[in-house]
C-alpha cells in the first residue's frame, strides 16, 4: 500500500465524513447488490441536495487499483449545479482525476465560484472533450491524468475536501430559485452514461460485465421518473 493510496482513502472518508455531517444515509434496495467486499456504494439525501453517491473500487491487491466516483445532484426545485469527482490510480500515480461543477441549466454562483478556484491549478490543461462531455460539463472542468508530482498531488488532495466542503455548505441558499430542473438532470445522467470509459475501467477492475451495466443505468445515474 502506497501514500497516494492512503491520501486518497482519506478523501473517501473525508467525503463520507462531510455526508455525515449535512445528510442522513439510505439503503436504496437496487443498490444492495452492488455493496460487497472491495465495491463500497453509499448515498445520503438532505434538505440541502437531492442525492450524493460515493462509489469506491478497491482492487489494490487484485488489480493494483483504486477508484472512486462521487456525484451530488441538488433538489430540482433548486438551480445549483451537479458535483462530480472521479479519481483512479495505480501504485505509483493518479492516471485520472475528472472534477466539474456542471451546471443545471441555470447561473449560479457557485459556478462562477468554480472557474475562479480551478484558475489556481498550476498544471491545469485544456484539453478536447467528446461531444457527450461538452454537452454537460462546465468550461471549467478539471481533467488531469499521469500525476505523480508531489504539489500536484497536494493540489487534487486539498481541491476535491475543499470543494466539497464549500458545495455542501451552500447548496442549499439556493432552494427554492426555479420551478424544475429535473430534465436537466436527467440530460446529465443520460449523457453520463455515453461514457464508453466508464464501464471499461470498471470491468478492468474485475467487476462482472452484466453487473456493471445494470449498476450504470440504474445506480450510478438513475433518472429522475
Amino acid at each position: 500500500m502506497t501514500d497516494i493510496w492512503n491520501r486518497l482513502v482519506s478523501i473517501q472518508d473525508n467525503f463520507i465524513n462531510q455526508f455525515e455531517k449535512h445528510g442522513e444515509e439510505i439503503h436504496e434496495l437496487e443498490m444492495a447488490r452492488f455493496n460487497r467486499p472491495g465495491w463500497i456504494n453509499r448515498v445520503w439525501v438532505s434538505n440541502g441536495f437531492r442525492r450524493a453517491h460515493i462509489d469506491v473500487v478497491d482492487a489494490r491487491e487484485t488489480r493494483g487499483l483504486w477508484m472512486m466516483h462521487c456525484c451530488v445532484f441538488p433538489h430540482t426545485d433548486n438551480p445549483a449545479p451537479i458535483f462530480g469527482y472521479d479519481v483512479i490510480a495505480g501504485k505509483n500515480k493518479i492516471t485520472g482525476c475528472f472534477h466539474d461543477f456542471s451546471t443545471t441549466g441555470y447561473p449560479h454562483p457557485m459556478m462562477d465560484w468554480f472557474g475562479v478556484e480551478v484558475e489556481k491549478l498550476e498544471w491545469r490543461k485544456t484539453r478536447e472533450l467528446p461531444d457527450w462531455a461538452r454537452l454537460i460539463f462546465s468550461k471549467h472542468m478539471v481533467a488531469a491524468g499521469n500525476v505523480s508530482e508531489p504539489h500536484e498531488l497536494d493540489q487534487i488532495m486539498n481541491m476535491s475536501t475543499y470543494n466539497l466542503n464549500h458545495y455542501l455548505e451552500n447548496v442549499s441558499s439556493t432552494n427554492g430559485d426555479c420551478v424544475d430542473n429535473s430534465k436537466a438532470q436527467n440530460f446529465y445522467c443520460e449523457n453520463q452514461k455515453k461514457n464508453p470509459h466508464t464501464p471499461k475501467v470498471m470491468t478492468s477492475l474485475g467487476l462482472d460485465e452484466e453487473d456493471v451495466r445494470v449498476f450504470i443505468e440504474e445506480c450510478l445515474f438513475p433518472p429522475i421518473r
